[in-house]
């Protein structure tokens, strides 16, 4: 059996930088991980990546980033002022830091530099911009 769109799987994957930086492994955590083909679940190149394969398989992948996160939007990087987070928070360069947007959704951003009255805060998702190698093995089709 080969798997096709539609198909709920499990894989065991290894995400790595192109410099060998793992940033990502289920193995890490002892359990494959689980979805269904084609859903959306998943970025695209990864998703793509599995149709045809078979149980026990082992694919390695390159994703570029239009596959992947997509291209890192200079957009997305704002000044926001200190005086919007709570006098007793810690600032500090590469630290996630969670808020709203204008509509109330909740945003993940990176702080990438402190200025005296502001932080630059990059929203982009971590992985934006950057080519993505995986090592995926197929362990399960439902």
């Amino acid at each position: 059996m080969q798997v096709e769109n539609g198909n709920t799987v499990s894989v065991h994957y290894r995400g790595t930088l192109n410099d060998g930086t793992e940033f990502d492994s289920s193995h890490s955590r002892g359990e494959p991980i689980t979805f269904q083909v084609g859903s959306g679940q998943m970025i695209e190149g990864f998703d793509d990546a599995l149709p045809g394969m078979a149980v026990g398989e082992t694919k390695n992948i390159t994703l570029t980033p239009a596959k992947a996160y997509g291209d890192a939007d200079p957009e997305a990087i704002s000044d926001i002022p200190k005086a919007s987070f709570p006098p007793e928070f810690d600032f500090q360069v590469d630290s996630m830091v969670q808020g709203q947007n204008q509509m109330g959704q909740p945003v993940l951003g990176t702080i990438n530099e402190i200025k005296e009255e502001a932080v630059t805060i990059d929203f982009n998702h971590p992985m934006a911009g950057k080519d993505l190698n995986f090592e995926i093995e197929l362990v399960s089709i439902d």
